[in-house]
């Protein structure tokens, strides 16, 4: 295995019932959504370079999340905390993390009740939270859905999600470049999925594939884990036992990729070069000491970027980098590969495992 890796960025905290946090967020220049999205007429006058780094009006924003039992997720709730802090015109209401339904339909009734200006939901489940969701943009309040989608378009003003198919681009892309530069010639590639019953895994694993055929390559072998340490020792140590030779492997889930690293380790295992996803500051590290080739971001950054479009819909701004005066409604963020070259550059995003 060969390469580098980086340190803890993300703050992990932990918040019970509704926490109130006075908040401000920087964004673009100025105007905002329809009137029928729940979000005030844009001001399409204001066009000043750095307008919406001013404080405004306060605002008051929902959050809610599931509950942080994985490095990325909790990443994800204290990235957004942070960046809410830097600023001073927001009241920011976190709703404690869930991974039941139920409780997070709970959640958003309050917020709907209480009048909130905005919502940035990350659901448990986006079919099931679809409804609530709903109920809150009718009440003409703008919800901003993160990364797990809604299974209607009126549940959302804008959606922002991670690329799982270009995580997979991305991933295989590195890998022909790996072929290429280390002159392997047909290279036995190994992948090792999360739960396959998800879509999040399916796309990453047909990117991976895609991307590969480019190059005129091919998974040779594949298995799939559950997103654990656990199941990733567990499995990558049967992928080792039944494959005498390996020159690259792939591994969904940085988390996960803790257990992946500890049967390598374990089997005295590294003529492969291993690339990770997700980003974790354990892959960052690995990546830095040379005992990991790469990892993928799935940027946690992803509520972070909801509580900034929630300010700029609340107070009828627009983002000044784009033409288009409204705030768009889906935006999908870059997959990047991290390596030993640009390692410091994504340090900050970072998260433990």
């Amino acid at each position: 295995m060969r390469t580098t890796s980086g340190r803890p960025a993300a703050r992990l905290l932990t918040r019970l019932g509704l926490v109130t946090i006075a908040i401000g967020l920087a964004a673009a220049c100025t105007s905002n959504a329809p009137a029928d999205t729940g979000a005030p007429a844009a001001d399409t006058t204001e066009r000043a370079a750095g307008a919406n780094d001013e404080p405004g009006e306060t605002v008051v924003i929902g959050f809610s999340g599931p509950q942080a039992d994985h490095g990325w997720l909790a990443a994800i709730n204290s990235a957004a905390l942070a960046e809410a802090e830097e600023y001073s015109d927001i009241e920011l209401r976190v709703a404690e993390g869930t991974n039941d339904p139920s409780a997070q339909i709970s959640h958003i009734e309050t917020f709907i009740n209480e009048g909130v200006d905005a919502i940035v939901l990350l659901p448990t489940d986006g079919a099931a939270l679809t409804r609530i969701a709903t109920e809150a943009m009718e009440a003409g309040i703008p919800v901003i859905n993160v990364d797990r989608e809604f299974s209607s378009e009126f549940a959302a003003r804008t959606t922002i999600l991670g690329d799982n198919y270009g995580m997979g681009i991305s991933a295989g892309t590195h890998a022909c470049s790996l072929i290429e530069e280390n002159g392997m010639g047909d290279a036995v590639i190994a992948e090792i999925a999360g739960m396959d019953s998800l879509p999040l895994t399916q796309d990453r694993s047909q990117g991976f594939t895609d991307a590969l055929e480019a190059c005129g390559q091919e998974v040779d072998h594949r298995v799939a884990a559950e997103f654990t340490v656990e199941s990733g020792e567990a499995t990558a140590s049967n992928l080792l036992q039944a494959v005498p030779r390996i020159d690259i492997i792939w591994n969904h889930d940085d988390d996960q990729g803790v257990g992946v690293k500890a049967a390598f380790d374990n089997a005295n295992r590294d003529e492969f070069l291993f690339i990770g996803g997700a980003g974790s500051a354990n892959a960052m590290r690995w990546i830095q000491e040379g005992e990991m080739e790469a990892t993928v971001l799935y940027p946690p950054t992803q509520a972070a970027d909801g509580i900034r479009l929630a300010r700029l819909l609340a107070q009828g701004k627009g983002m000044s980098d784009l033409v288009q005066v409204e705030v768009p409604r889906r935006i999908v963020l870059d997959a990047p590969v991290v390596t030993a070259e640009n390692v410091e550059q994504y340090l900050p995003l970072g998260f433990e495992s």
